[in-house]
């Protein structure tokens, strides 16, 4: 399995926003959609605001693959489950870097609701 490299953690860590497209039946990516993106150690992780059904999720969890760009890096990447001992510090990392839009708008990505719909972002 290919790893992020240590500047790839910095960049795409430290960016604001992360534009991810997930791989359609045919081999072809869908539309990039842009969404908050957190690193916990040397993982990055992606949550989906709106629950389950949020179409991006659901074609994302589905294809299991697609790819992301954020902080000038692009990389093909696997949707993959979270382990369940990293929600607190995911909760932690989406606290610290978006806490400043107000709790109404980070509630949606963090507490029990944002466990199931949480992915962690592989590269390959």
């Amino acid at each position: 399995m290919t790893t992020w490299t240590s500047e790839e953690l910095d960049k795409i860590g430290a960016a604001e926003e992360l534009q991810l497209a997930s791989l359609r039946k045919d081999d072809t990516l869908r539309p990039y959609v842009t969404m908050w993106v957190v690193r916990t150690g040397d993982d990055l992780y992606v949550r989906s605001a709106h629950g389950p059904d949020n179409p991006w999720y659901r074609n994302a969890t589905a294809a299991g693959a697609g790819r992301v760009r954020a902080g000038g890096v692009e990389r093909d990447v696997t949707f993959a489950d979270a382990a369940p001992d990293v929600h607190a510090g995911v909760d932690e990392a989406y606290h610290a870097k978006y806490d400043r839009y107000g709790p109404a708008i980070v509630g949606t990505v963090v507490g029990a609701e944002a466990i199931p719909v949480t992915i962690r972002l592989l590269p390959r």
